[in-house]
């Protein structure tokens, strides 16, 4: 494997295929990384409960990147986590029912240590929240939930990098806003991302970044590939992805990662 002892991985649109599925060999990719001493690491903007029901048989071991970076889990172990301020909460509940009451069709998910949070219920919206939060709870006030909050991610039926993000591109600078996905933006902590999760576990591990690779496809994966001296874009990435990383990769609805680390598991030129 050229010396690389970490992979961390971004979920959607990058591993995950159309129909949000690991490809149907992965776990026997995952033995031959773990007979190589390779450590695998999912890297995503999703609830931590979401990655590991990808990866059942691997909860008590494999280390997570979760919520966008804002918390990061060895095993069952909480690694590191950055949690919201409460007065942020507030704020950022206001910004969003403010942006309802001018109409604006965009729906709001309190992303907690315990749980994640909604105030509405309509079926449309909840399906396409449990998509990547299935710790799931309707409340009547957000900001009135008792958790530790590691964001706000807000959904749009449109694109969120066109309607959303520049309602929030600009808030204190306890606060930063990242387009995670075609329909969703994540608000958390300034300065927190993933790869800042990269380093803590990097530290953790005691792994350098001239041992990391990294796979990823849309903005919120930049900060990782920069801590990656092995970083690939995947073929279908945002352009931003494209010109940051510096190898490619296969799409992801053609097993992308996968054929990239089987190539370097056979010590072929990739």
């Amino acid at each position: 494997m050229n010396g690389i002892r970490l992979i961390a991985c971004d979920l959607d649109g990058t591993l995950l295929d159309e129909q949000k599925q690991l490809p149907a060999d992965f776990a026997h990719t995952l033995a031959q990384l773990a007979a190589r001493d390779v450590v695998f690491c999912p890297a995503s903007g999703r609830q931590y409960h979401s990655i590991l029901a990808l990866f059942p048989e691997l909860a008590a071991t494999m280390p997570v990147i979760a919520e966008n970076g804002a918390l990061v889990m060895m095993g069952e172990r909480e690694l590191a986590s950055s949690c919201l301020a409460r007065a942020d909460v507030s704020e950022l509940v206001a910004i969003w029912r403010g942006l309802v009451q001018q109409g604006l069709d965009v729906g709001a998910v309190m992303c907690g240590k315990r749980s994640a949070y909604v105030e509405r219920g309509g079926t449309g919206f909840i399906d396409e929240v449990a998509k990547y939060y299935p710790r799931l709870e309707v409340v009547d006030d957000l900001a009135a939930v008792a958790d530790d909050f590691l964001k706000l991610a807000l959904c749009v039926p449109g694109s969120a990098e066109r309607d959303i993000y520049p309602h929030f591109a600009v808030l204190g600078p306890s606060l930063k806003a990242v387009v995670s996905g075609e329909r969703w933006v994540d608000v958390m902590a300034a300065g927190v991302n993933k790869g800042r999760g990269l380093q803590q576990l990097q530290a953790a591990l005691g792994i350098a970044r001239e041992q990391t690779m990294a796979f990823g496809d849309f903005v919120n994966d930049l900060e990782m590939l920069d801590e990656a001296a092995h970083s690939y874009a995947m073929k279908n990435a945002h352009p931003a992805v494209v010109a940051r990383a510096r190898f490619r990769a296969p799409c992801n609805t053609e097993r992308g990662v996968q054929r990239v680390i089987h190539s370097l598991l056979a010590g072929a030129a990739v």
